[in-house]
């Protein structure tokens, strides 16, 4: 992943059911996780309003600036972005059934940039049968 902002929401559905047919899985489980400390993967609904809920909600708990309010910040200035990820989460797990990833109604697998503008990845572990 390299996103163009700080921060932002990805929904990665797509590509992880693209590798779980590449994987020929049938039944068995999926593991997805950010593979860095300030970005996250976390399970819930495509919507937009709540996207903008969730940006509010993680700016009131750990918002951005001042820099200075934070004690990690010296060399980099995402102390922010370390908190908010510890909120979201860094991976979730999900059921194959027949091929498929077997979510709840309104389920979508999203990536959560807290840090953006660098280079970072997402991990995909399938195992199963």
């Amino acid at each position: 992943m390299h996103l163009p902002a700080r921060r932002a929401f990805v929904n990665i559905t797509p590509q992880v059911e693209e590798a779980l047919a590449e994987s020929g899985i049938r039944e068995g489980l999926l593991l997805c996780n950010a593979m860095h400390i300030t970005a996250s993967v976390f399970i819930n609904d495509d919507e937009g309003g709540l996207h903008r809920d969730f940006e509010a909600f993680l700016e009131r708990l750990a918002p951005e600036k001042p820099y200075d309010q934070y004690h990690h910040n010296g060399f980099e200035d995402n102390a922010d972005a370390h908190l908010k990820r510890q909120i979201m989460g860094r991976e979730v797990v999900v059921a194959v059934t027949k091929g498929r990833l077997d979510f709840g109604p309104w389920e979508q697998i999203f990536y959560g940039e807290f840090d953006g503008m660098r280079d970072k990845r997402i991990l995909i572990k399938i195992i199963g049968e």
